[in-house]
């Protein structure tokens, strides 16, 4: 088969539209329309249903397309290992985690990994659906639950608890509650429980949510949790981490907290030898080592 053919293909397949894909392939829908056309000729078959919402892949089609992510999976990573420097770190790195870890915790970060690395290009993906690394969605991760897939290198960096914290001016105006009970005269900042999260976290929330607090304020990140209580809008859940960044915010019911989260960083077995992997890996773990023993300096043995 005609590897032009099939890179179009692909393009068409993963976009469902032949507009689409000719301006991601920088062709004229007519273009595209002939190569499909040609392909579905050669192979004697028909590849897409087409109508009025755009192109459906054929039983023959999903056959075709599957075998053409397993060869554009595989062109990554061959691109991923030539573009690695035997004595440089440069090129593109897609970095993938939470909305909350990302925001709260790696960007502020990221300013020591360019001082050391200034050609390094970190292409920053937040959210909370899991990305597919071994289909090169994204080169490396950082999860807050043990990857599943078979296919990859993990490692544990640490574990995380939500707590409950407020700013210390919405104390002063509306008091420390000192009991579970005590809650139901502030307003919970949390995160949704429909929302995606961490189980531990999820399990915390419903639990608050248990005791009738009258007044609650939910969004879908942590991001959105810190932002309310530095705004003094209530007491919020949020992961212990923060505290680091943001040292004001004093601790609310230390006694009540989640059960362990870990963090997991994950990265394709393919990758194992790139330099812009180990580079981001070393960094991610010198970054967590520094934070223990802030967190123990502090004399905090969580």
């Amino acid at each position: 088969m005609d590897w032009d053919k099939l890179r179009i293909f692909h393009a068409v397949a993963d976009a469902g539209s032949l507009t689409h894909a000719g301006d991601a392939l920088r062709l004229s829908q007519s273009a595209v329309s002939r190569q499909i056309r040609a392909l579905e000729e050669s192979l004697n078959t028909t590849l897409f249903h087409r109508h009025a919402r755009g192109l459906i892949l054929t039983e023959q089609g999903e056959l075709l397309f599957d075998a053409t992510k397993s060869m554009n999976k595989r062109l990554d990573a061959a691109a991923a290992r030539i573009r690695d420097s035997e004595e440089e770190v440069f090129g593109e790195l897609r970095v993938t985690t939470t909305t909350g870890f990302g925001t709260l915790w790696l960007a502020p970060r990221l300013p020591k990994l360019y001082e050391k690395y200034p050609d390094l290009k970190i292409d920053l993906m937040l959210e909370e659906r899991v990305l597919d690394l071994p289909m090169r969605e994204a080169d490396v991760a950082i999860r807050m639950k043990e990857p599943s897939q078979a296919d990859l290198i993990r490692k544990r960096l640490m574990s995380v608890r939500m707590r409950l914290y407020a700013s210390p001016e919405y104390l002063a105006k509306n008091g420390t509650p000192l009991t579970l009970e005590d809650m139901t005269g502030h307003r919970l900042i949390c995160q949704s429980p429909n929302s995606i999260q961490v189980s531990a976290g999820a399990v915390l929330v419903q639990h608050l949510l248990t005791q009738d607090i009258p007044h609650v304020f939910t969004v879908n990140n942590y991001f959105g949790v810190l932002q309310g209580i530095l705004n003094k809008i209530g007491i919020g859940v949020l992961p212990d981490y923060v505290i680091e960044d943001f040292p004001e915010l004093v601790r609310v019911l230390p006694d009540l907290e989640s059960g362990e989260v870990p963090v997991f960083l994950a990265y394709p077995e393919e990758l194992r030898q790139s330099k812009r992997i180990a580079a981001f890996r070393d960094f991610v773990q010198d970054e967590i080592f520094a934070h223990r023993r802030r967190i123990r300096e502090a004399g905090d043995p969580d």
